[in-house]
């Protein structure tokens, strides 16, 4: 299967989830995102590392890092292998004199371990196809990605017509809203399902 690479694009608070944000990952050279939702924990470790801030006392991927420096493993690539009902799932692929080792990890953690070690970020085309947006360069709708997720989505956005939502996504993307983005488009998603 073929990877593509992906490159952060930024963080925006999640307007919908107390205490969540929104990680946008682009694929590099291109114009698709996957916008990922992540906790405050994980936001504040990848923010301290993008912004090369040195806090006072070791976060839990700086220790992880720390760890395998101190035992010759280094991280050779993250990969987001799977997006199940809605949900990232990615995998370290680690090296060692032994071998090569992959490891389950949430995302959020993956990136901000990735950021540690300077590591490219992955995923597939049936990630990007499932649950990636396209924008085009002045960062407006473009088209929507047909998701084939299995998930379904009930929400504030059932009540809008198809022509609304689509209009709805379009100024959510403008706006850099990602995560009221990704809700609207998986709302679209379950409608094309449905028909």
């Amino acid at each position: 299967m073929d990877k593509i690479k992906l490159e952060i694009i930024g963080m925006s608070y999640s307007q919908s989830q107390s205490g969540a944000y929104a990680l946008i990952l682009g694929e590099t050279g291109g114009k698709r995102r996957l916008p990922i939702i992540i906790g405050g924990f994980e936001a504040q470790a990848i923010a301290i590392e993008l912004e090369k801030m040195q806090p006072s006392r070791p976060l839990t991927h700086d220790l992880f890092k720390s760890f395998a420096d101190n035992f010759n493993i280094t991280i050779k690539e993250v990969v987001i292998n799977k997006f199940i009902e809605g949900v990232f799932h990615a995998e370290l692929v680690c090296l060692n004199e032994n071998g090569e080792y992959r490891i389950d990890a949430r995302t959020s953690d993956a990136v901000a371990i990735a950021l540690r070690f300077h590591c490219p970020i992955f995923t597939n085309e049936k990630i990007m196809s499932d649950a990636g947006i396209i924008v085009d360069e002045a960062g407006e709708k473009e088209k929507e990605v047909k998701s084939k997720t299995k998930r379904k989505v009930t929400g504030p956005f059932e009540q809008y017509s198809l022509d609304e939502l689509k209009d709805l996504l379009q100024k959510a993307i403008a706006n850099e809203e990602y995560e009221k983005a990704s809700q609207i488009r998986d709302e679209l998603n379950n409608r094309e399902k449905s028909e």
